[in-house]
């Protein structure tokens, strides 16, 4: 059942499942909390981990915010979740823009951060971000609805591996997917990628202050956060175990979810 929280003048939604130790996904620019119910959610719940889902500002059940909203706001909203609902600290697992926030929340409120799993993460912008955002970005001013067909396919080429399009079957069923997106962003979703353009510090090797335990999983055939971005980060977090799934784009957790699962099962309730 969806819940709601006040938080800083804004709406947060959320949902709660399983018991025991909590754990919060937080979901990338875009998609709401919704996402992880399909694999991460059951195999969170199976090892015996309160799970925690939420939409963020922007999106789903939340607050819109049209009037937009900074990268420093998401990190406040991801801290008040857990301090009011998780009753703190919790792990923390994030990916693409949740997986940013998160880690930016373990630097800086190492208080409320056991153990840290980012998906498809960076420390950095590059021009893929760069571009992609700002395609998003102007979808939303210029009031530019995609027809479904060119939805589905410029979204299946961003986060999809080749390997999930080559099977004809797997293929129609993504598109058929991606074609359910909305046809123009929303003010909500365009200010997330707006926010995903910024909040970045001066040097990836600020994260060399995050002290949780930290597993960075990246997809081997993504486009929007490549592995070696990914890779910097691990290499800055002290201690920071790095992992690289094959045959998988920006929607890794949703082509591979079983390895995915696998990898954050064992992290997330290990030694």
């Amino acid at each position: 059942m969806t819940e709601t929280i006040e938080l800083g003048g804004i709406t947060l939604a959320y949902e709660e499942f399983g018991s025991g130790d909590p754990v919060v996904l937080a979901m990338g620019a875009g998609s709401p909390g919704r996402v992880w119910r399909a694999h991460q959610v059951p195999a969170l719940v199976a090892a015996g981990l309160r799970v925690i889902v939420f939409d963020a500002r922007g999106v789903g059940g939340s607050s819109p915010c049209p009037e937009g909203f900074t990268f420093d706001d998401l990190t406040d909203d991801l801290a008040g979740l857990i301090e009011k609902v998780a009753q703190g600290p919790a792990h923390v697992v994030g990916t693409s823009l949740g997986a940013r926030v998160a880690q930016q929340l373990a630097l800086h409120r190492p208080d409320l951060v056991n153990r840290l799993a980012l998906l498809a993460t960076r420390g950095r912008p590059d021009a893929a971000l760069t571009v992609f955002s700002q395609a998003q970005i102007a979808l939303h001013d210029h009031n530019v609805a995609l027809p479904t067909e060119a939805r589905a396919a410029l979204g299946a080429l961003a986060n999809l591996s080749p390997a999930s399009l080559r099977d004809e079957i797997e293929a129609e069923d993504w598109l058929a997917i991606l074609g359910m997106t909305p046809a123009t962003p929303s003010a909500g979703v365009r200010a997330q990628f707006a926010a995903a353009l910024t909040g970045f510090p001066p040097s990836v090797s600020a994260f060399a202050g995050i002290t949780a335990p930290t597993l960075v999983v990246s997809f081997a055939d993504d486009r929007l956060s490549p592995p070696e971005l990914g890779a910097e980060i691990a290499d800055a977090v002290p201690g920071a175990r790095s992992e690289v799934v094959p045959d998988t784009g920006h929607f890794g957790y949703l082509e591979r979810p079983a390895e995915v699962n696998r990898l954050l099962v064992d992290f997330l309730t290990g030694p």
